[in-house]
């Protein structure tokens, strides 16, 4: 099910970005932010991710998370969260909270990917060793490093694109 206030990531890009981190996914840690209809968490817990939260601050997007949850049989291996990303990224840092795999898929070209990625670094949300993937429009301007976050790799696929970032050690 999907809202029309969503843009769902297409099944090509959405193969696309688990083909870059087979390997990455099992038994993780997930966190999917601007979750919409949870399809990137979803596709991770049904690839043996530990455990999914997802964001959302959108009733109906909430709602249709859910039910893909329990139409897919991994509610029990999910954490829902209404709310603004950028109070509950503060909220998990003061629950001591880091993960494997952040997925992140805000409003294009709202600058939103660079401000989130900021609280992800400051907060230290992201586990070494982990990966933030950044869903993109081309034309967003996203910088390749921001603190300790470095770009490793960037993927176009029409006028999408993912990004993918690491923390990285120096």
């Amino acid at each position: 099910m999907k809202s029309d206030k969503t843009r769902p990531t297409s099944d090509k890009v959405k193969g696309a970005l688990f083909s870059i981190i087979t390997g990455y996914v099992e038994e993780a840690e997930v966190l999917d932010l601007f979750a919409g209809t949870g399809s990137l968490g979803v596709e991770a817990l049904s690839r043996g991710a530990k455990v999914a939260t997802f964001v959302d601050r959108s009733e109906e997007c909430i709602n249709i998370i859910k039910e893909n949850l329990i139409h897919t049989k991994l509610l029990e291996k999910a954490i829902i969260i209404r709310g603004n990303v950028s109070d509950v990224l503060k909220k998990l840092h003061l629950q001591g909270k880091s993960f494997d795999l952040i997925f992140m898929d805000p409003p294009y070209n709202k600058g939103l990917i660079v401000e989130t990625l900021q609280q992800i670094e400051a907060y230290n949300l992201i586990k070494s060793g982990g990966f933030i993937i950044a869903e993109k429009s081309i034309g967003d301007e996203v910088p390749e490093r921001i603190g300790k976050l470095v770009l490793v790799s960037e993927h176009k696929y029409g006028d999408t694109a993912l990004m993918r970032f690491k923390v990285s050690e120096v």
